[in-house]
């Protein structure tokens, strides 16, 4: 079931915006999204929150400097996702910027796990023998990996932005904002967010020192193209100051002043990075690089953003495309699997999706899990073999669900269930052992039934409602592509009443539409339906540029139809 809704905003709010010399539209659309005044819309880098906010950073800072200073060689341990790579450039680029002397070593997910474990400890120190271990994107759980480091002396920095449980590891520093104690006001850094922090603490910190000044220090903000793409592709929420983060990237890429794999994977995508747009990396240059991480090896994509060889960058984006490509190949393998086990599944029965195929592959399950979210509407974990009898889970949720908060209310229930897990609200991973699936399934079950209501299993289109007829212009979709929308600041969608004038099938798969409204025609796609549809029809669309044989046309780009 969905249905359409429109935001509420205040009037008050959106004219305040509007006299700040804010297009009306998008001062509706603003303070439809809780923006009272132009101070929460700037995106320079001086209205960033400054970095002291962050629990510890100084004392990260100072660690990192002496380190520096005496030369102590780090190893940065990365996760293996878009945010891992991305910090993982952004902490290799930074401290070698800085003067420090550091490598790197990314795990196999299907060998070693998630985060700093003790067997990644010890794989460190056999190939690269660190004097200190700096986490990024991971480590906040990894409480006997810290540990196994503290025994054989090395020191560890964990920068992670997860969740945290009861219990945080012995490392020497944690930066953290989501670590209780932290007063950082943005809990949404990803973990990229969070390491471009540290460095920016630790340049200052060498400022105090007198190593830089202000006109010779190193320019941190040259990382900011790798800092967006690992906010956006982690699907963080874009408040204020991941807003600045992210525009600050994008225009970079803009301007062509990005590093060489991102230029690159924006040529591999088939997308223009002279016109940027979070969607693009969300969608186009975010996937390529989890692939590899996914099926083969992250490392090859860390190489993509750490390389400043144009050609190496682009032999590295054309491989990650195919694995890309094989990627998808997989996914819609697991997702016909998915919806064959599904087949007698009852959404009016249940609040939850919990499946499990052994022919399935670890690195793809969490794209199925999407997948099947975004269809049923209920949160969803897909499980594949993991070894040693036990089956590795990916989970993604719906508004209103907190899903390690879920997992860790069925851990305190049955102890013995869940052997680890970790993750955010809308997404979490898990282990549990295969003959306890059917266990699993009824505990994570109950607590969907106590949790959510009938209302909140229901798809929701929050529309912006109705767009004036002077705004249907190429020149208004420009503006609009010039702002940065995302998670948690939404992109306009509109709604109104329509004429049907045609409607026909493109692919056995799409429908493409010709819309009229006050006398105007406009071309429309609903993109994954064929349904036949009525003469008059309320829509909610997205605008588009649609570009054909050198003329560019509006375009919409249906959401939903009632």
């Amino acid at each position: 079931m969905t249905r359409i809704t429109t935001r509420n905003y205040s009037l008050r709010d959106s004219e305040i915006l509007r006299q700040s010399g804010i297009h009306p539209v998008l001062a509706r659309l603003y303070a439809a999204r809780g923006t009272r005044d132009t101070t929460e819309l700037a995106t320079e880098l001086n209205a960033m929150i400054p970095p002291a906010g962050l629990l510890h950073i100084d004392k990260a800072a100072v660690f990192l400097a002496d380190a520096i200073a005496q030369n102590k060689r780090m190893v940065i341990v990365a996760d293996y996702d878009c945010d891992g790579a991305t910090a993982c450039a952004v902490g290799l680029r930074g401290l070698r910027m800085l003067g420090a002397q550091v490598d790197y070593i990314v795990p196999n997910r299907f060998e070693y796990g998630y985060g700093l474990t003790p067997e990644i400890v010890a794989l460190t120190v056999k190939e690269k023998s660190p004097d200190i271990i700096v986490t990024v994107d991971n480590g906040i759980a990894s409480i006997d990996g810290v540990a196994a480091a503290n025994a054989l002396g090395i020191d560890v920095v964990v920068t992670d932005h997860h969740l945290p449980a009861d219990t945080l590891p012995q490392a020497r520093v944690i930066v953290n904002p989501n670590q209780p104690d932290c007063g950082f006001p943005s809990k949404n850094l990803a973990g990229v967010g969070v390491m471009f922090y540290v460095l920016l603490a630790l340049r200052a910190e060498m400022r105090r020192r007198g190593i830089f000044d202000t006109q010779n220090q190193p320019k941190l903000d040259t990382l900011l193209d790798l800092v967006a793409l690992g906010t956006v592709a982690d699907v963080v929420k874009l408040d204020a100051n991941n807003r600045i983060l992210v525009a600050q990237g994008i225009k970079r890429m803009r301007a062509g002043r990005m590093h060489a794999g991102i230029a690159a994977l924006f040529r591999a995508a088939g997308r223009e990075a002279r016109s940027a747009s979070p969607f693009d990396l969300g969608f186009a240059l975010g996937p390529r690089l989890n692939a590899a991480g996914r099926l083969a090896d992250m490392a090859l994509g860390i190489e993509c953003l750490t390389t400043d060889d144009e050609g190496r960058a682009w032999d590295i984006a054309q491989q990650l495309d195919a694995i890309n490509r094989d990627r998808r190949e997989i996914e819609a393998e697991m997702q016909d699997t998915a919806l064959a086990l599904l087949d007698d599944f009852k959404p009016q029965d249940s609040c939850t999706i919990t499946v499990f195929d052994e022919g399935w592959h670890q690195g793809v399950i969490g794209i199925v899990a999407s997948r099947l979210k975004d269809k049923f509407y209920r949160p969803t974990i897909t499980f594949a073999p993991g070894g040693d009898g036990l089956i590795k889970g990916s989970g993604r949720s719906i508004p209103g669900f907190h899903l390690r908060d879920a997992l860790d209310l069925v851990s305190k229930h049955a102890p013995t269930l869940i052997q680890k897990f970790g993750g955010h609200a809308m997404a979490a991973g898990l282990t549990i052992r295969e003959q306890d699936l059917p266990a699993f399934q009824a505990a994570f079950e109950a607590v969907g039934k106590s949790w959510l209501q009938q209302h909140q299993l229901e798809r929701v289109v929050e529309t912006d409602g109705p767009l004036e007829d002077a705004y249907y212009t190429t020149d208004f979709i420009s503006l609009l592509d010039s702002q940065v929308w995302g998670q948690g600041f939404a992109p306009p969608i509109f709604c109104d009443d329509f004429k049907l004038i045609s409607q026909r099938i493109l692919k056995d798969r799409h429908l493409k539409l010709l819309l009229e409204r006050n006398g105007q025609r406009y071309d429309a796609i609903w993109f994954g339906h064929t349904d036949t549809l009525a003469d008059t029809v309320k829509v909610a669309f997205r605008l588009d540029a649609n570009e054909y044989n050198g003329v560019t046309r509006v375009q919409l780009m249906v959401e939903h139809v009632e």
